[in-house]
């Protein structure tokens, strides 16, 4: 993977966490106080799942650029599923 493809998917990321959804926002806000060590487990859980959907649509993006994507993705996602990771993100499962 050369430095072009890395930096593009930096930006993407970038880019998820500017979107201004309430659950980003949340999630920022609840790291914020965790640096000033005002934040509770329930909520350093709520923005770790927050930040695993995040990287959940972001693996699948990555996913898409591979070649022969149309057989790949469901072979990856086939094989996770049998080692018990979940990668499809809840948004997409509530579709």
């Amino acid at each position: 993977m050369n430095a072009k493809k890395i930096h593009e998917y930096l930006l993407k990321l970038k880019e998820i966490f500017l979107e201004e959804t309430e659950e980003n926002r949340k999630m920022l806000d609840i790291y914020v106080k965790s640096i000033e060590g005002r934040e509770s487990d329930e909520e350093t859980d709520y923005a770790n799942n927050q930040l695993k959907q995040i990287f959940k649509n972001l693996g699948l993006g990555i996913l898409t650029v591979l070649p022969f994507s149309p057989i790949t993705i469901p072979y990856v996602i086939k094989k996770a599923k049998e080692y018990g990771i979940d990668m499809i993100p809840n948004w997409y499962k509530k579709l």
